[in-house]
């Protein structure tokens, strides 16, 4: 397969992950839609931005409700269901993980300063560098909560 065509596919998939974030997202489907194999899938996105897709999927959820935490009064577990958890408790792990606070300690700051949406967005999100020792993302199989 060519160069240009491993990207293609590969940002068809980051773009499903960005548009499907809040939903159910498995590996098995996203390698079917790009037509290779699970295990192709999880090293070559990986090779191209850097991280697994199922990381990837995680931290796109976590940069959501860290601005729904800060931008709207929802209950917390409103917001970990919105933005795909099915479990309140995996939820605050990862997000502490990534953020390196409580949901309840990021929401506690207050609401988002007025500024170029841009800027903020930027400013606002979690670095993608984690160590692998403090992480518990893992690329497990079957569990529709994991991509």
């Amino acid at each position: 397969m060519s160069e240009a065509l491993t990207n293609r596919r590969m940002l068809a998939v980051r773009d499903r992950i960005d548009a499907d974030y809040g939903s159910a997202l498995d590996i098995e489907t996203l390698a079917a839609d790009s037509h290779l194999s699970p295990d192709h899938l999880i090293r070559t996105f990986a090779r191209v931005f850097g991280e697994t897709p199922h990381r990837y999927l995680q931290r796109r959820r976590v940069e959501r409700a860290m601005f729904l935490l800060r931008g709207t009064d929802a209950p917390v577990t409103e917001i970990c269901a919105q933005v795909g958890f099915t479990s309140l408790g995996s939820f605050t792990r990862t997000f502490s993980t990534i953020v390196g606070e409580s949901p309840t300690a990021h929401r506690r700051r207050g609401p988002l300063p007025r500024s170029l949406g841009c800027f903020t967005m930027s400013w606002m999100r979690p670095s993608t560098a984690t160590h692998p020792a403090n992480s518990s993302i893992s690329e497990k199989r079957g569990d529709a909560s994991r991509a």
